[in-house]
C-alpha cells in the first residue's frame, strides 16, 4: 500500500501536539484524547508511520488538529508572523537603500555561494538523520575527525556501517567516492525555484507568485514537511497565507530558511529588502520562528554578498530583522555566545551545549536549534570555508541543509571560486541535477551569472 508522506492526519497529530507546546499553547486534553484512542506517536524519521491506520483515527485526528489550530497562544505577542508586527519587534531594523538595490556583488562571488551551498550539501547528504553520535563514529572509523572533507565508507567497519547505515537516498552519489556531479537535492532546487520567480515576476513578485512557480515547476514529490503541506493546501483551494497554517505542524521547520539564499544574493548590502523578500517567500508555508529563520539567512547573506563584513558583523546584521524576544532570537544568540566562549576549543564541546538545550523539546528539522548550530558554525569558525562547513555538518540534525546555509555564507567571504579548495569543488565538474524548470545540468558559473542579473534588475 502506498503509504503517501508528510499529509495524513494520524501522521500529522503527533507533530502538531509537540509543535502546540514549543509556540505556547496547551495541548495536554487533545493529547489525552489521541492517546486514549490508541493514537500513534509521530515517526521519528519518516514522513509516515509504517502501518496504516483506522479509518476512525484519521478522521479523529482531522478533528483534534482542527481543535488545536484554535488553541491560543501565550507567546502570539512576542512571535508574529505579519511583516509589520515582525519589524515593530525588531528595534534595530536596518535601513533599506531604497527599491533597487545596490547591484555591489560580484559573479564571481555568486558563483563562490552556489558552490559554495552545493558542497555544504552535499558534505552533508549521507549522514541526513543519523544521530549526533553515528556521524562521529562513522567519522573517526575513516580517519576524517575532526570532518575535513567527504563522507567516506572507505576503511568504515561493516559492523559500524550496519549500525549506522548511510541515508539511504543519498550514498550512492553523495559519498566520496561515489559523487559525480552535484545530485538532485531540495538546497539546491529552492534557490532555482527563487530564480525563476525573480525571472517571472521581478522584485514585486507575491507569495501567490512564489505559488503559482511551484505548482508550474516543481514536482510535488520533491516537496517535504511544510512544502509538501502546503502543496498539498494549494491543490484544496487553500491560499497564502493559510496554506501555511491549515493541518502544518512543520511550519517553523527549516523548509524556508533554504530557500532564504537568492534573496540575499540578489539584495546585496540591503538587509531590510533581502528580509522582507524573504518573507514573501517564507509565507507561503511557515509562521513565526520558520519565517524568522529565512529572514536571518538572507539579511546575513545580503551583508555578506558585498564583501565589506567580516561573518560576526553579518550574524549580527542578521539578528536586527528577528523579534528579539523570539526563540529564534535568544537560540542563535545563546549559540554565538557559545562559540566565543568555547573558540580555542573543539567545536564539539558548542555541539554538546546545543543538543543539550535544544534536542529533547526541537525535531532535529526545526528551524530553532538547526538555525542556532548554523551561527554557531559560522562564528567558531571565523567564516573559512572548509572550517564552516565541517563544523556545521558535524554538529548533526538536518546536516545537508545546515552544511548548504554555511557553505553559501562562507563562499561569498570567500569571494571567488578558486578561493574554495579544489578538494570540495572539483567532484561538482561544474555540473547540477534538478528536477526544475529548464536547469538541469547546469552550471554553477551559468546560475551565478543569471542570479546576476536578478541582483542587477531594477
Amino acid at each position: 500500500m502506498l503509504r503517501l508522506t508528510w499529509v495524513q492526519p494520524e501522521d500529522l497529530i503527533g507533530h502538531e501536539l509537540r509543535q502546540a507546546r514549543q509556540d505556547g499553547r496547551e495541548p495536554s486534553a487533545v493529547a489525552a484524547r489521541w492517546h486514549a484512542a490508541a493514537g500513534p506517536e509521530a515517526p521519528l524519521t519518516a514522513g509516515a508511520s509504517p502501518t496504516p491506520c483506522s479509518p476512525y483515527l484519521r478522521l479523529l485526528a482531522g478533528d483534534l488538529l482542527d481543535e488545536l489550530a484554535d488553541l491560543p497562544s501565550t507567546l502570539a505577542e512576542h512571535e508574529p508572523t505579519d511583516l509589520a508586527g515582525i519589524v515593530s519587534r525588531c528595534p534595530d531594523w536596518p535601513a533599506t537603500t531604497g527599491d533597487r538595490a545596490p547591484a555591489s556583488v560580484t559573479v564571481s562571488r555568486l558563483e563562490a555561494a552556489w558552490l559554495g551551498r552545493a558542497v555544504g550539501c552535499l558534505l552533508g547528504k549521507p549522514v541526513e538523520k543519523l544521530p549526533l553520535p553515528a556521524i562521529r563514529s562513522l567519522a573517526r572509523a575513516a580517519g576524517n575527525w575532526p570532518l575535513s572533507t567527504y563522507f567516506t565508507a572507505r576503511g568504515v567497519p561493516a559492523d559500524l556501517l550496519a549500525r549506522h547505515p548511510w541515508n539511504r537516498r543519498s550514498a550512492t552519489c553523495s559519498l566520496a567516492e561515489n559523487i559525480d556531479g552535484m545530485p538532485e537535492d531540495d538546497d539546491l532546487n529552492y534557490p532555482l525555484l527563487a530564480l525563476l520567480v525573480l525571472q517571472r515576476h521581478g522584485r514585486g513578485f507575491t507569495t501567490s507568485d512564489v505559488a503559482r512557480v511551484w505548482l508550474d515547476e516543481l514536482p510535488a514529490g520533491r516537496t517535504f514537511t511544510a512544502e509538501r503541506v502546503a502543496y498539498r493546501n494549494l491543490l484544496s483551494g487553500l491560499e497564502p497565507p493559510l496554506t501555511a497554517r491549515h493541518h502544518n505542524p512543520f511550519r517553523e521547520w527549516i523548509g524556508a530558511l533554504i530557500r532564504a539564499d537568492v534573496h540575499g544574493w540578489t539584495n546585496p548590502g540591503d538587509p531590510a529588502a533581502a528580509a522582507e523578500r524573504a518573507h514573501r517567500d517564507a509565507t507561503l508555508t511557515h509562521t513565526a520562528n520558520g519565517v524568522y529563520a529565512a529572514m536571518f539567512t538572507a539579511a546575513v547573506i545580503a551583508t555578506a554578498a558585498t564583501g565589506e563584513h567580516d561573518v560576526h558583523a553579518c550574524l549580527r546584521v542578521g539578528l536586527t530583522v528577528v523579534p528579539s524576544r523570539s526563540r529564534l532570537a535568544r537560540a542563535v544568540r545563546h549559540a554565538v555566545g557559545l562559540a566565543h566562549e568555547h573558540a580555542d576549543a573543539g567545536f564539539d564541546t558548542v555541539v554538546d551545549a546545543l543538543h543539550a538545550t535544544h534536542a529533547a523539546t526541537y525535531h532535529w528539522v526545526h528551524a530553532v536549534p538547526n538555525t542556532a548550530l548554523t551561527a554557531a558554525a559560522l562564528t567558531h569558525a571565523g567564516g573559512d570555508f572548509t572550517g564552516s562547513v565541517c563544523r556545521a555538518v558535524s554538529g548533526g540534525w538536518d546536516t545537508d541543509s545546515n552544511g548548504a546555509t554555511a557553505g553559501s555564507v562562507a563562499g561569498l567571504l570567500a569571494g571567488t571560486p578558486d578561493a574554495l579548495p579544489e578538494r570540495w569543488t572539483a567532484p561538482l565538474k561544474n555540473r547540477l541535477a534538478t528536477s526544475v524548470g529548464d536547469f538541469d545540468g547546469s552550471g554553477f558559473d551559468t546560475l551565478a551569472r543569471l542570479t546576476l542579473l536578478e541582483a542587477s534588475r531594477p
